[in-house]
């Protein structure tokens, strides 16, 4: 259930021809066939950049590599390269934009040389090898303010906020982002502007700061409509959605949702109306309405396959496993489940493996299987202070202190609740500290010390009143039971 990301790949340097567009496919067609690669390569250029912004990533893909038929081509192998990255195919995309960044060089084109470095930068962002996606956006940074591109230079920032952001280091990801605004201003950059508040916002919503986050989102949102980006529109209307998700106002959340859902249809965006279904689908799941979540999520996985995208096709199997261990159907469950690890492994998917291995785990946790379950949390446990998914982890301590709970080590169980407290804490994120506290305060009250129980869900409840956490009134009722037991 989510729709933040890093900004998406950079559009190369060049100048759209004015052609009919139906016409240009034929023309790249018959320059294919009739050996005119300046042709050729001219026209694809143009057609690929659409077909990209529509995701029509396999059209896109199949183009480029029938325009390399007739020799290297730099900007062939920058597209296919952005459609292999988009269909979850990260290891070939990586191959294509090396490519595309060898022949950039080679002509010292310095300003697509940082576009190709910056994309091959998303790559491995989205791989979860955070430091090296900071590696090539710092050698991107460079040349953007060489060649005196601004905006690519505000993009660069933001992406390299994001990397931080990935990696759980808030402050320094809003240090970023702050960089990015001022030139985007300068430059009259509204749409980056209104992506760089929109990062803001998401960065807030994962510090718990729910209501900085709306803040940040509703100034992002008229930006967006001002300038008629209607993709962007939908992603940010899908933030708002995922933050009132998160207050436990899922009709609000719905509203947003959408919304989204209606623009993205409109654009002929695939893969976002498959995030937007998932994200329908996921309230529908915490409202506990599991067959309109299955509904949704397997739309999402239709359009996933459909679009080639298989770390998104992976994204929803899981979720649809998620489905199946809402209803108690285990083994349905563990079916899904079996079925992404497989694609994720393909596609070098880390961070999707460790949710997948959790998933099973907490399967395996609901059969009864405590020992069994253990063995998968702790493969997933490396995998995701690896990939610095901080929230993976702290999912993970949480499902292995219900085991121990469980096996009746209660004392395990407050070992892994303290990690799961130092994460949240470490990111800032009160409202899951909330939560914690809490759950530390009932194995507390299991454990007969009602005196520590009583003191620290006396903190869950403070931070739960900041935070407007959704389970405040359970928090203040269970508080209320522990001081009238201790009499």
């Amino acid at each position: 259930m989510n729709d933040a990301g890093l900004a998406g790949p950079e559009s190369l340097d060049r100048g759209q021809p004015a052609v009919i567009f139906t016409r240009a496919v034929e023309v790249h067609r018959l320059a294919v066939a009739g050996r005119e690669p300046v042709i050729a390569r001219d026209v694809g250029d143009l057609v690929a950049q659409v077909w990209l912004r529509m995701s029509r990533f396999a059209d896109a893909a199949a183009l480029a590599s029938a325009t390399l038929t007739l020799g290297p081509d730099a900007g062939a192998f920058y597209h296919r390269g952005w459609a292999r990255s988009a269909t979850g195919q990260p290891h070939l995309a990586l191959a294509d934009y090396e490519q595309a960044l060898s022949l950039y060089r080679n002509v010292g084109d310095r300003a697509n040389e940082a576009a190709a470095l910056s994309n091959i930068g998303l790559v491995y962002a989205g791989l979860g090898d955070r430091q090296q996606a900071a590696t090539y956006f710092e050698q991107a940074l460079p040349i953007t303010r060489e060649v005196g591109n601004r905006a690519g230079e505000a993009t660069t920032l933001n992406n390299i906020g994001l990397v931080y952001d990935g990696l759980g280091d808030w402050q320094q990801a809003l240090a970023y982002f702050q960089q990015a605004r001022p030139i985007q201003r300068e430059v009259g950059d509204r749409a980056d502007e209104a992506a760089a508040l929109s990062n803001t916002g998401a960065v807030y919503a994962r510090l718990g700061d729910r209501q900085q986050a709306l803040t940040y989102y509703q100034q992002a949102l008229p930006i967006t409509r001002e300038v008629g980006n209607r993709a962007g529109e939908a992603i940010i209307l899908s933030s708002i959605g995922l933050v009132y998700a998160g207050l436990g106002d899922r009709q609000h959340a719905m509203t947003y949702f959408e919304q989204a859902l209606l623009i993205r249809r409109e654009v002929g965006d695939r893969a976002g109306e498959a995030t937007t279904l998932s994200n329908i689908g996921g309230v529908y799941a915490g409202l506990g309405e599991w067959q309109q979540a299955l509904t949704y999520h397997q739309q999402a996985l239709l359009i996933r396959r459909e679009v080639g995208d298989r770390a998104g096709e992976a994204a929803a199997l899981n979720n649809i496993g998620h489905v199946y261990a809402g209803l108690g159907e285990w083994q349905q469950a563990l079916a899904y489940f079996q079925q992404a690890r497989p694609i994720q492994r393909e596609v070098g998917d880390r961070a999707g493996e460790a949710t997948t291995l959790n998933n099973i785990g907490a399967v395996y946790a609901g059969l009864g299987h405590g020992q069994r379950a253990l063995a998968y949390l702790q493969q997933a446990l490396p995998i995701q202070r690896e990939t610095g998914n901080r929230d993976g982890e702290a999912s993970t301590l949480n499902n292995i202190t219900s085991i121990r709970v469980q096996q009746g080590d209660l004392t395990g169980a407050m070992d892994a609740l303290h990690e799961v407290l130092g994460l949240v804490r470490a990111v800032g994120d009160r409202s899951k500290e909330a939560t914690v506290s809490y759950n530390m305060a009932v194995l507390l009250a299991q454990m007969a010390r009602t005196d520590d129980a009583i003191e620290i869900q006396r903190q869950a409840v403070a931070l739960a009143e900041v935070t407007e956490h959704p389970s405040l009134q359970a928090m203040r009722a269970f508080l209320m039971h522990l001081q009238e037991q201790k009499g």
